[in-house]
């Protein structure tokens, strides 16, 4: 104990300031609290760009259901009676319900740099799922580059890396990230600096700093009363009038917010903090074309969307699971404002067969007609690359192509019998 108290003695000794010794800048900034602190995750959201890029990324994501798929083979199943479907769409089990959720761990992977969430289990089964800040996060890492091992600290309790989803940023162990706040935190601190001075200037009624300059020697009275009146003066009330007595000079020694350029630094500012969300203004103005939409979905949204997407499938699903399991976004939801849009993609599916009447109707919350088929144009030629065989509907013709021994094709019309498909593929065969 004492040994340490003697390195802090000495410590202090080497940092204090010897009389008659210059004071570096870095002392003058110090002892007047002139040098900034990093900007803190409240104080950023104070800053009106980024509190609105923030939701409106964190909104757009939130707003966006969820399913599980299953991936057999060539053939793709959506799983409707998961229990986590319903954790992540609905009721998570926890005070935040699916929305508040999604858009709590998404703020935090924007400017914190990691979104975390407490996944409760018993068993094989997910009861709920909590969301925790990044704040209250601890991280216990060994200290070895490639195989790299952690511990979760909560509260003072450890908990394992699969107990929790992980939603990182700019991140080099899958752990830690580096948020917004830490990768721009000298322009944040200015905007943030900015407002502090204009809500300053707001409250001492736009009066300028500065300090008085007398040809003689004040009384402590006449002290005490231009202080009084000086108090007045910045206390932003009706009585703002100080009178100067005979050899007192007012010199200004700050700059007002015209000097400034303040309302064009806020402009210039505010755009530059929207380029660091990937967050278009006109995105946030309500002013944004189609393509400048579309643009920033594709740079901005589905990035967040993949990341959020792939901590599902490595965190919430089972060993079991992984490799025929995924979690995925249903992204058809982001065009869901403009239903111009949305009922020409529907009618290209339906037209391209990749749509059912029946399944466009689902997708727009409708009961189902009982349409379980798919519009085949007669003026389609049908080509069947496993047989070799190609059809015609307006015809009612079939060509089989086969590869003759000098590799010319041979072509081979026959009737189809359309009544009896069993007897055409009889047909077929006897022809193998």
């Amino acid at each position: 104990m004492n040994l340490f108290n003697w390195f802090g003695k000495k410590e202090n000794r080497e940092n204090a300031v010897e009389p008659g010794e210059a004071e570096t800048l870095e002392d003058i900034l110090l002892s007047g609290g002139l040098q900034s602190k990093p900007v803190t995750k409240q104080q950023a959201l104070n800053i009106p760009a980024v509190s609105a890029c923030v939701n409106v990324i964190s909104d757009c994501i939130a707003s966006l259901p969820i399913y599980l798929y299953k991936e057999d083979g060539k053939k793709i199943e959506k799983i409707l009676n998961d229990p986590r479907i319903t954790l992540l769409n609905d009721e998570t089990g926890d005070t935040l319900d699916a929305f508040q959720f999604k858009k709590a761990i998404i703020t935090d992977y924007l400017l914190s740099g990691g979104g975390y969430a407490f996944v409760n289990r018993q068993r094989n089964n997910v009861k709920s799922l909590h969301y925790v800040e990044a704040a209250h996060m601890g991280i216990q890492q060994n200290n070895d580059p490639i195989f790299k091992d952690y511990r979760l600290l909560v509260n003072g309790a450890f908990y394992e890396g699969y107990q929790f989803i992980k939603m990182t940023r700019n991140t080099t162990d899958g752990i830690t990230g580096k948020g917004i706040i830490a990768e721009n935190n000298k322009l944040l601190s200015v905007v943030y600096s900015s407002l502090v001075y204009e809500d300053v200037l707001l409250q001492t009624g736009g009066n300028k700093k500065g300090f008085l300059k007398s040809a003689g020697r004040l009384s402590k009275e006449a002290i005490q009363e231009l202080k009084a009146a000086w108090r007045k003066l910045y206390s932003n009330n009706t009585e703002n009038v100080v009178v100067l007595n005979n050899g007192l000079d007012f010199k200004e020694a700050s700059s007002s917010s015209v000097e400034l350029q303040l309302n064009e630094n806020k402009k210039t500012n505010a755009d530059e903090i929207c380029k660091i969300f990937l967050t278009p203004p006109s995105i946030l103005n309500g002013t944004a074309s189609e393509d400048t939409t579309t643009n920033w979905i594709k740079t901005c949204i589905v990035p967040k969307l993949l990341a959020l997407q792939t901590a599902l499938n490595k965190d919430l699903l089972l060993p079991s699971e992984k490799g025929s399991f995924y979690f995925a976004f249903d992204t058809k939801e982001l065009l869901k404002g403009d239903i111009e849009k949305r009922f020409k993609a529907y009618e290209i599916g339906a037209k391209n067969g990749i749509l059912q009447i029946d399944e466009i109707r689902y997708m727009e919350d409708l009961d189902p007609l009982g349409l379980d088929f798919i519009k085949l144009g007669l003026q389609d030629v049908l080509y069947d690359p496993k047989t070799k065989t190609i059809y015609t509907p307006n015809t009612d013709k079939t060509a089989k192509m086969d590869n003759s021994k000098d590799g010319s094709n041979v072509n081979s019309n026959e009737e189809l019998n359309v009544d009896n498909p069993s007897k055409g593929g009889e047909e077929n065969d006897n022809e193998n």
